[in-house]
């Protein structure tokens, strides 16, 4: 959970999340789509699935223990090189090195390395340097201390040098470089993402579909369609219905949703759907679902297009999405 999310969000999270698994075993054996639901709201779900495909090797592989061992943990999936050395140098005092945003901030200061964790250079200088620092006994408490001092001392903005333990051999409070060390990395670029989002309701609960591919893989949320700037998204809407053994009617509305995922910006038009019918009698891809209380793991844009009052009736923009009947 640590890997993206602060602790101060996490905790919450962490405290449900093992009362509801509370053994490897249980996790393991739980359905994927009960480890997403817990996981709902902390972002990143790939982890979560990781999380879930790793247990599942422990209780195969390493009768339900975390091995100690460098190279069987690193083989654990989303184990990259800062889970491997947070986890083994706190749980087993194996000396190996961590390096997080607050490290490097601690690290560039202190030796005064103009370095950046987000440039991949930049990020094997004070990889090594913290891998040169680490002693061969305590290493999971000199992480942890270091970690917490750029947590709560060494601070990206208006950092608290004078209660800093470490000031007299800071190289760059010494230089007058804190403000200016670590140097900013150059920002990702935005990616914008135009939708139509379909906004079907049946009292509080909305119509959703399964997400699929690399992002938010296996969560729910309404049906959206790529918003092309020639032609309506309509037929992509009947089609994505149809794939899920609906047809239905809809109608835009003038409401537009804006939603961030890391970089990308989403700009999404509402489409509110009028009736919805089965194509036939095969079971349908879809879902109702309640967004105040979800049975399934849903998106942070799932909640966000819940909280949308329903528009006016405008009769007259109201389109059929169905198939015409053949002769």
């Amino acid at each position: 959970m640590l890997q993206q999310t602060q602790v101060a969000t996490a905790l919450p999270y962490y405290t449900r999340f093992v009362d509801r698994f509370p053994t490897i075993a249980a996790l393991a054996n739980a359905p994927l789509d009960d480890v997403l639901h817990a996981w709902a709201g902390l972002g990143y779900y790939r982890r979560a699935r990781q999380l879930h495909a790793a247990a599942a090797i422990l209780v195969r592989e390493h009768e339900a223990r975390v091995p100690d061992d460098p190279e069987a943990f690193a083989r654990l999936p989303g184990v990259g090189r800062y889970t491997l050395g947070a986890v083994l140098s706190i749980g087993f005092d194996r000396p190996l090195a961590v390096l997080d945003g607050n490290v490097a901030r601690v690290l560039s200061r202190l030796e005064a390395i103009p370095a950046s964790i987000r440039d991949p250079r930049g990020a094997r200088t004070l990889w090594d340097r913290a891998s040169n620092l680490i002693p061969m006994r305590g290493a999971g408490d000199w992480n942890q201390a270091l970690m917490e001092l750029g947590a709560l001392v060494c601070t990206p903005r208006t950092p608290r040098c004078e209660a800093c333990p470490v000031r007299d051999g800071c190289r760059a409070f010494a230089t007058g470089q804190v403000d200016r060390l670590p140097p900013p990395a150059p920002r990702r670029a935005t990616e914008r993402i135009r939708l139509a989002a379909l906004v079907a309701r049946r009292g509080r609960k909305l119509l959703m579909v399964r997400r699929a591919g690399e992002l938010l893989d296996g969560l729910w949320e309404p049906l959206t369609v790529a918003l092309e700037t020639k032609g309506s998204p309509l037929r992509r809407m009947k089609t994505c219905l149809a794939g899920v053994g609906l047809a239905g009617t809809a109608r835009p509305t003038e409401t537009i949703v804006r939603h961030t995922i890391t970089h990308r910006r989403y700009e999404i038009a509402v489409w509110e759907a009028g009736t919805m019918r089965r194509l036939g009698s095969a079971k349908t891809g879809a879902r109702w679902v309640d967004p105040a209380r979800p049975d399934v793991p849903i998106t942070g844009l799932a909640r966000k297009l819940a909280r949308i009052a329903p528009a006016a009736r405008r009769p007259r923009e109201e389109f059929i999405l169905r198939e015409r009947r053949r002769r």
